[in-house]
């Protein structure tokens, strides 16, 4: 489903509850991700909220935004704006890698938004980043995407499937190959839309600029703010967000849960779900048997 604001438009998928009365829950996806990445989850927390997953501007079957900014300030804004105009809030905020960046910034410019925040190998800024994950990184660099796209120019989708699963998965023959022809075919439609290319160099380049951000606006500062519960899933086997920064990240913020998942890549909320789904559900009776803070 599509829903237009001034300066953008989102897609927004939608998991129908089990019952009525469900606390709603809205998901982000990744670096060139999109709300497909998040309905194995959805469908296993059915009977918990009420989720709807976002395509973010530029990726999936979102358009790219008016002003081109892909910036970590304005998808955050995006998500902002989102939430505000639903008057579904205060959500339960999910952010997988880039989302979860976004998500971070989202839980700490407005908590009255958020009752809880997961994020899935959040890309929070890590110096010098992992080995694995400099090739993606340099795809950010001026004049290597043309070099990038040239270089590959006669891979078929289901070849660059195969790669990012690779990248991304803890263990790649985890994926059947139904979900990969799926992966593959959603990949095609998506790449030949005449903004695909930019929007990923684009977001990408956002993501490196929070990596050198500092101050206020710097996302460890920010997680600091952040006063909801936390729930932190970190995958061992992660090539672009190293599973040492899940200290760093507990520290940061103030009431946080670690769940580490020794098989697990970059995205645990594809490849673990049940995982991911029994560490929510243990977020919520931890924060259910608090004191209340004002918030259902």
């Amino acid at each position: 489903m599509l829903e237009s604001f001034p300066g953008f438009t989102l897609a927004v998928r939608r998991q129908p509850p089990l019952r009525e009365g469900l606390p709603p829950a809205v998901l982000v996806h990744g670096l060139g991700g999109s709300s497909l990445n998040w309905v194995p989850l959805m469908r296993l927390l059915a009977d918990a909220v009420h989720a709807e997953a976002l395509d973010l501007p530029g990726f999936g079957h979102s358009p790219p935004p008016d002003d081109g900014d892909y910036s970590n300030d304005a998808l955050a804004r995006t998500v902002i704006r989102r939430l505000e105009s639903s008057g579904r809030g205060p959500v339960h905020l999910f952010g997988n890698s880039l989302g979860g960046a976004v998500s971070v910034r989202v839980a700490a410019l407005r908590p009255d938004l958020v009752r809880t925040l997961t994020l899935v190998s959040p890309a929070l800024p890590e110096l010098p980043p992992q080995h694995t994950a400099l090739p993606t990184a340099l795809v950010s660099v001026p004049g290597v995407p043309a070099l990038f796209a040239r270089a590959t120019r006669g891979w078929t989708p289901e070849r660059r499937v195969r790669l990012t699963v690779r990248t991304c998965y803890g263990d790649p023959s985890r994926v059947s190959e139904q979900a990969l022809a799926a992966a593959a075919e959603e990949y095609r439609s998506w790449s030949a839309l005449p903004y695909s290319w930019d929007a990923m160099t684009r977001a990408l380049r956002g993501i490196v600029v929070t990596y050198t951000t500092g101050g206020a606006r710097s996302l460890w500062r920010q997680a600091e703010r952040v006063n909801v519960p936390v729930l932190l899933v970190y995958g061992v086997r992660d090539k672009l967000v190293a599973y040492r920064m899940a200290r760093r990240a507990c520290a940061a913020f103030s009431d946080a849960r670690l769940l580490v998942l020794p098989d697990s890549g970059h995205v645990a909320m594809l490849e673990h779900p049940e995982a991911v789904s029994r560490g929510f559900r243990e977020l919520l009776r931890t924060r259910q048997n608090k004191p209340s803070s004002g918030r259902s």
